[in-house]
C-alpha cells in the first residue's frame, strides 16, 4: 500500500481546521494562507503526538523543538481542538501509524520534565516535604520572570474586572477588594491567608482595610519578595508573610481567613482536614472566603500524570465546586455566598500571555526556553478551557457560626458585584 504524505496523514488526524501542516520530508498540506502553521520538524513529533495521550503529546512535541507553532499559540490551539483540548482519539492515532512507514515512528525520550512537575521524591502524595517541593517546582522560578507575566501586581490568580475595559492591575485590585468586602474586613482585625504568593491579599488588607494581616507560602522566593514589599510599603508593623506551611500556623482566633488559590493544591482526600483546619483558625462568627479553579462537574476523575501535572503543577488536583461546598459544609462551615468568576479568568489569563509575549526574549534569556514555552502553552490552554467551559473559577464565602447559631451575617449581602 502507498505511504501518504506525513503532512496529509497528520492533518487528516486533527481535522480540517484552517492550518497549514508542514512536515520534515518536504509535504505540505492545509491552505498557504493560513494564519496558524504547524511544522513538524523531526520523527520525535509524529512520535509524540501518535504515543502520548491527551494533550502531552503536542506538549512533548512543542516543549522540546520537534513541532513549532508560527502564528498565534492561543489561536492554533483554539483551531485544533475545539472544546476538547488537544483530544486526539485513538482511531485517528492508530490510523497515522496505517498511512505512514513504520521508520517514521521511533521511540524518543521526552522532554525533560525538570522545566515544571518531574516526580517529586519525597513523602506521600500532599505530605508536608512533597507539598513544599510541589510548591518549590512552579513558584520558585524566578521573581523577575513572574514580574514580567503577571505585571506590577504580582498576583497569579483570578483578577475581578469590573468592566470590560478595565485594565488586568485594576482588575486585581477590585478581586482583592471584592474578597475584603465579602469578608467584611475592618480596621483592628486579624485576618490570615493561606497560599498568600507574594502577599497582594496581605498588603492590600492592611494597606487600605486597616487589618493585621498574616499570610504565609510555601514558596521562599514568594516569601522574600512579598516581605520587601511589605517594608518598602511601610506595612511591616501590622503585615507579615512567612515563608510555612499552612498546617504550621499556631495562631487562632481571626476574624477571617482568605485562601485564594491554595484549595487546587489540597488534593480530594485532604479537603477535609483543610477545612477543618481553617475553621479551627477562626473565631465565632469569623468568615472564610476560598477562591479556587474547579471543573463544570463532581463526576469528572481526577486526571494525573498529564501535560499539566507534570510540567506545570505537580500534585494539583481540581473539584467540583459543589464537593467544595460540601466539604466546607461538612467541616464546620456554613456556606453564605457562591461566585463564579469563570469569565473573568479566561481575561486574566489573555492578560498574562500578552505579558509573557511582550517579554518573551527576556523570559527565555531568565528561565530558557523550554520552561517559557511550558508558560506559553500551559496559559493558552487555560484560556480556552475558561472560555469553552471546561474548568470554572468559584469564590466560596462560609462562617463559622457561634454556639448559638448566630452567623453575624447580614440580611442581604453588602458587598458589590
Amino acid at each position: 500500500m502507498p505511504r501518504k504524505a506525513i503532512a496529509e496523514v497528520v492533518r487528516n488526524a486533527i481535522g480540517r481546521a484552517p492550518i497549514q501542516i508542514c512536515a520534515y520530508d518536504g509535504s505540505t498540506a492545509g491552505p498557504a494562507d493560513a494564519a496558524v502553521r504547524i511544522t513538524l520538524n523531526s520523527p520525535a513529533a509524529l512520535t509524540y503526538l501518535v504515543t502520548a495521550p491527551s494533550s502531552l503529546g503536542f506538549a512533548r512535541a512543542f516543549i522540546s523543538g520537534a513541532l513549532d507553532v508560527d502564528g498565534d499559540l492561543y489561536d492554533a490551539l483554539s483551531l485544533l481542538w475545539s472544546d476538547r483540548i488537544a483530544i486526539v482519539s485513538w482511531a485517528d492515532r492508530l490510523d497515522v501509524v496505517r498511512n505512514l512507514d513504520p521508520k517514521a515512528l521511533r521511540w524518543v525520550e521526552p522532554p525533560s520534565e525538570e522545566y515544571g512537575a518531574r516526580r517529586l521524591a519525597h513523602g506521600f502524595r500532599h505530605s508536608k516535604a512533597r507539598d513544599a517541593e510541589a510548591i518549590s517546582h512552579h513558584y520558585d522560578v524566578s521573581n523577575t520572570f513572574y514580574e514580567w507575566v503577571l505585571g506590577p501586581s504580582m498576583t497569579y490568580t483570578c483578577a475581578c474586572y469590573p468592566t470590560a475595559e478595565a485594565t488586568l492591575e485594576e482588575a486585581q485590585f477590585a478581586k482583592y477588594d471584592l474578597v475584603a468586602r465579602k469578608l467584611a474586613l475592618e480596621p483592628g482585625m486579624r485576618l490570615l491567608d493561606v497560599g498568600c504568593g507574594w502577599g497582594g491579599m496581605v498588603r492590600h488588607a492592611a494597606k487600605h482595610y486597616g487589618v493585621r494581616a498574616l499570610g504565609v507560602t510555601l514558596s521562599r522566593q514568594q516569601a522574600e519578595w512579598a516581605s520587601k514589599a511589605i517594608a518598602e510599603d511601610g506595612l511591616a508593623d501590622v503585615a507579615e508573610v512567612r515563608y510555612s506551611d499552612y498546617r504550621d500556623v499556631r495562631e487562632g482566633s481571626f476574624d477571617a481567613v482568605s485562601s485564594i488559590g491554595l484549595t487546587e493544591h489540597i488534593g480530594e482526600a485532604n479537603l477535609a482536614s483543610y477545612f477543618g483546619f481553617l475553621r479551627s483558625k477562626l473565631r465565632p462568627q469569623g468568615r472564610l472566603l476560598n477562591h479556587c479553579i474547579t471543573r463544570p462537574t463532581t463526576t469528572e476523575p481526577v486526571h494525573l500524570r498529564g501535560f499539566i501535572d507534570r510540567y506545570v503543577f505537580p500534585d494539583g488536583e481540581l473539584e467540583g465546586v459543589g464537593r467544595i461546598i460540601s466539604a466546607m459544609q461538612d467541616n464546620g462551615f456554613e456556606v453564605r455566598h457562591d461566585e463564579n468568576l469563570r469569565e473573568h479568568y479566561a481575561r486574566t489569563l489573555h492578560g498574562w500571555c500578552d505579558n509573557l509575549a511582550a517579554h518573551w526574549d527576556e523570559a527565555v534569556a531568565e528561565v530558557g526556553l523550554g520552561r517559557a514555552k511550558v508558560w506559553a502553552l500551559y496559559m493558552a490552554g487555560s484560556r480556552l478551557g475558561f472560555e469553552r467551559h471546561t474548568l470554572e473559577l468559584h469564590q466560596v464565602l462560609g462562617v463559622r457560626v457561634d454556639e448559638h447559631g448566630e452567623a453575624g451575617m447580614p440580611l442581604r449581602p453588602t458587598w458589590a458585584s
